[in-house]
Parts: C-alpha cells; sequence; structure tokens
C-alpha cells in the first residue's frame, strides 16, 4: 500500500504524463485528497496497466477535494522546451483547482514558485505520495484520451496504442507520412540518418 501521510486538507499533489512523447500535449494534473484518502491500487501510474488506471480515476476523482488537469500543447512545448513546458502544465493544473492549496508537493525535482505557495520536489513521489500518485494517474488517463481522440484524425501513426511515444511502429509511420501538427518539432523525430524536413 502507498503511501506517505499527507499532512494538510489543502496539500496539493502534482505530476505529470508525456515528457517523453513525439506527438501530443505534455498533460498535468493536481489533486487535493482527503487525509483518510485510500485505495490499495493506488500507485505511480507507471506501474498499474490501462485498465487499473482507468479503474482508478473516477474513484479518484469521485473522492477527491479538488482536482484539476491541464494540456500544454505540442507548439508550446517547442517554444519554451518540455521543462518549462511540463512545469506549465502543472501551474495550470494547480491554478485551476477551485481550492487553493496551502502546500504542494511535486513529483520529480525541478519547479517554480508559484504564487508564494511553499512546495516540495519529489523524486519518484508519485510511487510515494498519495496525491502525487493519484495526480500521475489523472495525468496520465486524461493524456491517454486526448491522444485516442487525435489518433481518428490520423490512424496511420498509431497514437490510440502508442499514445505518441517513440516506438519504432511511431518513428516508421513519420518516417512514412511526415510529421503532423501534433508531432514536437523540437523533438528528434527520427535518427540523424533519416531526419525529415521541418
Amino acid at each position: 500500500m502507498l503511501l506517505g501521510q499527507i499532512t494538510s486538507h489543502t496539500e496539493a499533489g502534482t505530476d505529470e504524463a508525456g515528457r517523453g512523447c513525439l506527438a501530443g500535449p505534455v498533460t498535468a494534473a493536481a489533486v487535493i485528497l482527503p487525509s483518510d484518502f485510500d485505495l490499495p491500487l493506488l500507485n505511480d501510474s507507471k506501474k498499474l496497466t490501462e485498465n487499473q488506471r482507468d479503474a482508478l480515476r473516477p474513484q479518484i476523482e469521485k473522492s477527491a477535494i479538488a482536482f484539476s488537469y491541464a494540456h500544454v500543447s505540442p507548439e508550446e512545448i517547442d517554444q519554451i522546451n518540455i521543462l518549462n513546458a511540463s512545469i506549465k502544465a502543472m501551474y495550470l493544473a494547480l491554478s485551476q483547482l477551485h481550492i487553493t492549496p496551502h502546500f504542494i508537493a511535486v513529483d520529480g525535482n525541478r519547479f517554480k514558485p508559484l504564487d508564494n505557495i511553499p512546495y516540495e520536489c519529489v523524486v519518484k513521489g508519485d510511487g510515494k505520495y498519495r496525491h502525487i500518485a493519484a495526480a500521475s494517474i489523472l495525468a496520465k488517463t486524461h493524456r491517454d484520451d486526448y491522444m485516442k481522440k487525435i489518433h481518428t484524425e490520423f490512424p496511420q501513426y498509431g497514437w490510440a496504442q502508442n499514445k505518441g511515444y517513440p516506438t519504432k511502429s511511431h518513428r516508421k509511420a513519420i518516417a512514412d507520412f511526415g510529421v503532423t501538427s501534433y508531432h514536437r518539432k523540437s523533438f528528434q523525430l527520427l535518427p540523424a540518418q533519416l531526419s525529415l524536413p521541418l
């Protein structure tokens, strides 16, 4: 069972999904959970199956004191870089909460102050704290839903399956069909010897 104790009923956990993808947004979620919140399967979203994540999401959203998620587009990722885009997505998600948190627990090792709210970065926090784990699940599932939606526009890239990650089949589709408006032009979409004019 997870995880660390939540010290305040207004402590928010935040995490992002999609940093390593070649296509689609980076998505972040923020969650404030009740102190007695507990789900046996709750864990880092990467350690769960898609079915487990999809089952946990409605339970998290029903039980949360507050939750939100936000996307930052590929165009903005290209403009401000993926680290800044990830932090911006977390900012947006946190700012959309209907309760202002008194403390923010951030997955990872980089963040920037938001409205003078105290925060702590926790490396692999999605495997240590309930609210960060919950945020990781919401970020991942909402981003996956987005990728499944745009898959219908460009089914040749297999986004419903690969979610925009750099799989062999995704890279082959880029080589065969070129890039779309959903691809991150600042990323190395193909190996150098197969690079495309952008």
